[in-house]
């Protein structure tokens, strides 16, 4: 089992894309910044340099760990990193099942399965903390649930 590794650098890509569209004041921009209290002016204090190199290396941590989500023989490959080695069952599972499920379709799926039960929870209960409104959750929630069904479709499908 191998990664792809020109498949996860191209689903890193992902969130600035997808961010940029769905932060954009024509999409849901303007709420966003309504509800979590931003500011023209606080958008321009920050160096954005920074920001976008940070956000594209926490990106890439994301994508690399995806395939362990998306693709079922990550599973089976990882049974095989003890003392024992790579027994003959493996090499029979592999052959048996190939890339059983290793479809964009499939790595959506999941994708958007991680945005709903991992990421919701997470996020849901910061917000509630930060006395952030459910609007201001359910943005950024519907974001991480759309750019991890992409990044998913990415890292499971291409081959």
């Amino acid at each position: 089992m191998e990664f792809n590794f020109l498949a996860i650098l191209v689903a890193a890509v992902v969130p600035m894309v997808l961010g940029f569209l769905w932060y954009n004041p024509a999409i849901f921009g303007k709420a966003w910044m309504r509800e979590s209290g931003m500011t023209e002016e606080k958008m321009k204090s920050g160096n954005m340099g920074v920001i976008f190199g940070v956000s594209f290396l926490l990106a890439i941590l994301l994508a690399f760990f995806l395939p362990t989500v998306t693709n079922h023989q990550m599973g089976a490959f990882s049974l095989v990193q003890g003392e024992l080695g790579e027994l003959p069952s493996y090499e029979a599972f592999m052959s048996d099942y190939k890339d059983e499920f290793r479809t964009f379709k499939h790595g959506a799926f999941h994708g958007a399965l991680l945005g709903i039960f991992f990421v919701l929870p997470i996020m849901g209960t910061n917000g509630l903390f930060e006395r952030k409104s459910w609007k201001h959750i359910f943005i950024n929630v519907g974001y991480w649930t759309l750019t991890l069904a992409v990044m998913g479709a990415i890292v499971c499908g291409w081959r």
